[in-house]
């Protein structure tokens, strides 16, 4: 079944923009027709990555993201976490603005080594929305637990939220978890530093939730690649969302800071 899942995307892998309304309101069959493997399909985990590209991300700040998600996507160790423990379930969409969020690559299930290259051929390929918006952390929060419910059934589901700045446009992020549907999700953050300072406390008290959920920081942009690499370690090896040795320190709320 999540062959199935992944041929649904189709060959593109969701190329086309989706713009948060109308996409969300297609998500509730999708959900359906996956719900309806059940737990034969084998997945242990379904994780999506939220990309923020509001209006503080310049061009170059955005290619040192895109290149550092796909550098992390050719890393042995990243390929064998994902290869070695279990399928694992892996879309991709970017955020900003209330009224922006687009799925990049749509559910794959990863089995093979060549459909990891798939995912980052499609995000190179992918055209950023030229529109400079603000960040909507709340309405991205929302977007990625819907788009996780029409993931393949998975034994976790992760959210996985990278942003360089506070909620500064529509309903914040206390509002987004305050609503239903979060059952069994875990949100983990990747703050990226530069722009405002203490962003990572905030969003180890305002963005991440679910047992063992943490943060991690990139000092800045150009520290992007290593920190996403970390992070998607800690998510893939088992045990899920265990902290890499030595790299956490007590958040807020108790959940680990990762610093680089």
């Amino acid at each position: 079944m999540l062959e199935a899942a992944a041929a649904a995307s189709g060959p593109d892998m969701g190329s086309g923009r989706e713009w948060v309304r109308p996409w969300v309101a297609g998500i509730a069959g999708a959900g359906l027709a996956v719900a309806a493997a059940g737990p034969a399909a084998a997945c242990r985990l379904a994780l999506a990555l939220a990309m923020d590209v509001s209006r503080s991300i310049d061009a170059a700040d955005y290619e040192i993201q895109r290149g550092g998600l796909i550098a992390a996507l050719a890393d042995p160790a990243v390929r064998a976490a994902f290869l070695e423990h279990g399928p694992v379930a892996l879309a991709v969409f970017e955020w900003s603005g209330e009224g922006y969020q687009e799925v990049v690559v749509d559910w794959l299930a990863v089995r093979r080594p060549d459909q990891l290259d798939r995912i980052a051929a499609r995000l190179a390929q992918h055209a950023r929305l030229p529109a400079t918006l603000p960040t909507a952390l709340g309405t991205a929060l929302l977007f990625g637990r819907d788009l996780l419910a029409s993931a393949p059934w998975c034994d976790a589901r992760v959210l996985d939220v990278a942003g360089d700045g506070r909620n500064n446009d529509g309903r914040p992020p206390a509002w987004a978890h305050a609503q239903e549907g979060w059952d069994g999700i875990t949100v983990n953050a990747l703050a990226v530093g530069g722009h405002e300072a203490g962003l990572a406390e905030y969003f180890a008290r305002e963005v991440i939730r679910g047992p063992g959920a943490f943060v991690e920081h990139a000092a800045s942009q150009q520290d992007f690649p290593r920190a996403i690499r970390r992070k998607l370690l800690r998510e893939l090896i088992p045990p899920l969302l265990g902290a890499l040795p030595g790299q956490g320190f007590p958040s807020p709320r108790g959940a680990p800071i990762a610093r680089p």
